[in-house]
Order: C-alpha cells, then structure tokens, then sequence
C-alpha cells in the first residue's frame, strides 16, 4: 500500500485523473497552489494527496467561482486549520497520556496521602498556533 504523499502519477496521469490540461498542473504549480516532487530537473511527479487537491482546487473554481487569488487564500487556511487540529490532537493525546500516569500513580501508591493542595489531574496547557495566512494588510 501507498503512501498518500508518495509521488507517483506523472503530469498526463495526473491530469487524466483530474481531467483537466497538463499545463492547468503547470500552471497550478507556477502560482504554488500544487507543489509535485520532480524526478530530474523536468519530470513532475504527483501524489494521490496532489490529485485531492487539484480536484479541491477544481471544485472551487468551477462549480464555487473562486478565482485562482481566492483558491490560494482558502487552500492556505485550510492547511492551516489542518495544522492546528494535528497540533490539538497531540497535544489531547500528550495530556491524556499524563493523566493516565498520575491515575496509575494513584492506584499504585493508594497508601500514600495525597497533599489537598496537589492537583490530582495536570492543568490544561494548551498552546493555540496562531495561523500564518495573513487577510487583511
């Protein structure tokens, strides 16, 4: 099995897939709405994770009539939105993880006394990313 952001297709596969023109790809990856891996200083190579978004890229230009400026702006904060849930996913799981090793110190210890100014269960540190898509100058 494949890996999502494995290059694979080349620019015609890529373009079939996505049923649009190569130079449409070219053209996406000039304006740096694509980025393909290369294979050699010419041949593009896409991922399945490229394709999806092309046809997100395509789907916002044709049947939402975003023009190109505003497909850039939306593809950037959707990355980023992307970025920042990955980063509080961790950071549940990080927190999660030591409540459970306090639980388990806990249970372990159950003849020790607990101090009534200890927390029993870690604060909540949370730490929002700002994005980086920056709207209005």
């Amino acid at each position: 099995m494949r890996a999502e952001n494995q290059p694979v297709y080349m620019i015609g596969v890529a373009a079939q897939l996505c049923n649009v023109h190569p130079q449409t790809l070219r053209q996406y990856e000039r304006l740096g709405l694509v980025v393909p891996a290369r294979a050699g200083a010419k041949n593009r190579l896409f991922s399945e994770a490229d394709i999806r978004r092309i046809k997100r890229i395509q789907r916002l230009t044709q049947e939402l009539g975003v023009n190109l400026a505003g497909v850039d702006v939306i593809l950037r904060l959707l990355d980023d939105i992307e970025e920042m849930r990955r980063d509080m996913e961790r950071q549940l799981a990080d927190y999660v993880g030591e409540v459970e090793r306090r639980l388990q110190t806990m249970q372990t210890n159950s003849n020790v006394p607990i101090r009534r100014d200890d927390t029993r269960l870690p604060v909540v540190n949370i730490e929002v990313r700002r994005p980086k898509v920056v709207l209005d100058d």
